[in-house]
């Protein structure tokens, strides 16, 4: 005789097999309309002209003697020997054509770096807004 007591039992194994079956079938589903589906496209808007092309820096070269020389790199010009006074009025005739032309100062490394304020201090007064200082990279 088979004790009745096995079959009150509660059941405490559980059947995973159709899980597994509907994993299964979803797998199949989604890497067959995976390749099915188009990529979204973007609808860019366009401008009515294009944007204006940087302007080359005029170049405010400090020698190791003090003196200076301007290069205008727009033009590809060879740089021409100023002193102050030519370098303010130049610079002027510069900012009137192009306002927003940048304006770099390139000293020899064995320039005292007071020459090089002095001359950062003269183009703010001149209300020159775009100022940046030149410098070689090292080849490490």
């Amino acid at each position: 005789m088979i004790p009745r007591r096995s079959a009150m039992r509660p059941m405490s194994d559980i059947n995973v097999v159709p899980y597994i079956d509907v994993m299964l079938v979803l797998l199949v589903i989604f890497m067959i309309t995976a390749p099915l589906m188009n990529p979204g496209q973007i609808d860019l808007p366009s401008v009515g002209k294009s944007l204006a092309p940087p302007v080359a820096p005029l170049e405010v070269i400090i020698k190791k003697d003090t003196t200076l020389a301007l290069n205008d790199r727009s033009k590809k010009g060879q740089e021409q020997s100023v002193t102050r006074e030519e370098l303010i009025e130049l610079l002027k005739q510069k900012q009137a054509l192009n306002v927003d032309q940048p304006v770099v100062i390139s000293a020899d490394k064995n320039v005292r770096y007071e020459e090089v304020i002095s001359i950062m201090d003269v183009l703010q007064r001149q209300q020159i807004k775009k100022v940046g200082l030149l410098a070689q990279t090292t080849g490490r």
